[in-house]
């Protein structure tokens, strides 16, 4: 039954997995089962990462259909302005095709020389790179050349890909106040950057297993459809990889004749044909890596959705009804107080020289929470923690633009130990929470700060401070 698969499902999810926070399941265009794990919600937007990439492809279908460019045209020929004065033949070879299914010819990503770029100059940072293999030959991961293809729709439609996608995408899905972060050259990432709500994966998900008909409007040319899903170019050849099925444009192949959406730190959008279904998820997965979720959908999901979705057994719907109501990461789990609460309640501790730049650090105790009191360089930081609860605020500290532009927040504060004050806060718009554990001992003060997942290996930094 499904109903009582997709209760197996989730709790695996939540014994193996931890930190998802939401999922929308779909079959026969109907919702079969939905559900947010608080504080996360359904009305909160969640930022895509390199799922981001598949509507860009489909805005490069969109503007190829209205005749705008072909995606048989020579990259270097969009930008005159920016190209080498030595122009390479297996540059000139690359088309936009080639940016589309990953196939460009490049050894390496091009967009960390564009991060790095001091003018901000990306355009001729991905020119710069070289094109090593004839295009359309070899397989390699290029986020650059998804900038690429934003910068050709925006070069050739005058807009951005937000607002070209507005009335051709957004708006007929019902896909409310998306966001788009730009590059330093005014241009939308493409790759990443686009922030949308669960609902709304499932939606481009349905049109795109609709063939691009959406309410009796075909929205999407069925040939780009097909052509964008269909594997291009190979990319490994390990069975049992959801990485190594063939690569479209800007969308995998997945195992299961299924294909996907999906972007670091385990944001999907997976189309299962066959199945006549779609399942959107968000999450904030970390070391143990994206394959993981993708096992357990076939494992658990996909026989019940091979059989009929009509559920005859009303009390395991019963049970995943109750389940999904009752979804929630918890608060921090110890004690509201502690020995030494009175006597490090609003002392004033100075931090050594760190990359946060914090100049002082006191911790403001109450009976219903505490309040974290910073000062940089650039101003004062308060921070509102609630014990057993999430506390909504805001907190800049952490902000990575371009990358994690969110400030709004959730926090929760407990103490684990008795000379150890910990807290979590949670930028519940993206896949990220930080946890900050403050030990203290006589005048000094530990801080001990983790993130859940980074594109980095993850590690801890410790300040230090002194009263």
């Amino acid at each position: 039954m499904v109903a009582a698969a997709v209760l197996r499902w989730v709790e695996s999810l939540e014994s193996q997995i931890h930190e998802i926070h939401s999922f929308m399941l779909m079959q026969h265009g109907k919702v079969l089962a939905e559900g947010w794990w608080s504080p996360y919600g359904r009305t909160h937007p969640h930022m895509l990462f390199s799922l981001s990439k598949s509507f860009t492809s489909t805005a490069v279908g969109l503007a190829a259909s209205e005749g705008c460019f072909s995606i048989d045209d020579p990259v270097v020929s969009f930008f005159p302005d920016e190209t080498p004065a030595e122009v390479s033949d297996l540059l000139a070879a690359m088309r936009v095709r080639h940016l589309l299914s990953m196939s460009t010819g490049h050894d390496t990503d091009t967009f960390p020389p564009m991060l790095e770029r001091a003018d901000g100059q990306w355009i001729k940072a991905f020119f710069e790179v070289p094109v090593v293999h004839q295009p359309g030959t070899h397989f390699l991961y290029n986020t650059g050349a998804t900038y690429l293809l934003s910068a050709i729709v925006q070069k050739t439609t005058g807009q951005k890909l937000i607002d070209y996608l507005q009335p051709r995408l957004f708006a007929p899905l019902g896909i409310e106040h998306p966001t788009w972060a730009d590059s330093p050259e005014g241009i939308s990432l493409g790759g990443i950057g686009l922030s949308i709500r669960t609902q709304d994966i499932a939606r481009f998900g349905q049109l795109y297993l609709q063939k691009g008909r959406w309410e009796g409007r075909q929205l999407i040319p069925e040939a780009w459809i097909d052509e964008a899903t269909t594997a291009q170019v190979s990319n490994g050849d390990d069975p049992q990889s959801d990485w190594a099925q063939g690569y479209g444009y800007q969308f995998w192949r997945c195992r299961h004749d299924a294909y996907r959406a999906d972007g670091a730190f385990g944001q999907y959008c997976i189309v299962m044909p066959k199945q006549d279904a779609v399942l959107a998820i968000t999450s904030g997965i970390g070391p143990e890596g994206m394959q993981p979720p993708l096992d357990l959908i076939w494992d658990k999901l996909l026989p019940a959705l091979n059989g009929n979705a009509a559920d005859d057994d009303p009390a395991a719907q019963q049970r995943l009804t109750e389940k999904l109501a009752d979804l929630r990461l918890r608060p921090v789990q110890g004690e509201a107080d502690s020995p030494l609460a009175a006597s490090i309640s609003s002392r004033v501790y100075r931090v050594e020289d760190n990359v946060l730049g914090i100049e002082t650090l006191a911790v403001h105790l109450s009976d219903t929470g505490c309040t974290f009191a910073l000062k940089t360089a650039s101003g004062e930081i308060t921070l509102p923690c609630g014990l057993d609860a999430w506390l909504p605020g805001q907190f800049t500290l952490f902000r990575r633009p371009g990358m994690m532009d969110s400030t709004t927040v959730v926090t929760s504060a407990a103490w684990t130990a008795s000379d150890v004050l910990t807290t979590v806060i949670r930028f519940y718009e993206t896949p990220f929470f930080y946890t900050l554990r403050c030990q203290f001992a006589g005048d000094d003060l530990t801080v001990d700060i983790d993130v859940n997942a980074s594109f980095e290996p993850l590690k801890t930094l410790r300040l230090t401070a002194h009263a």
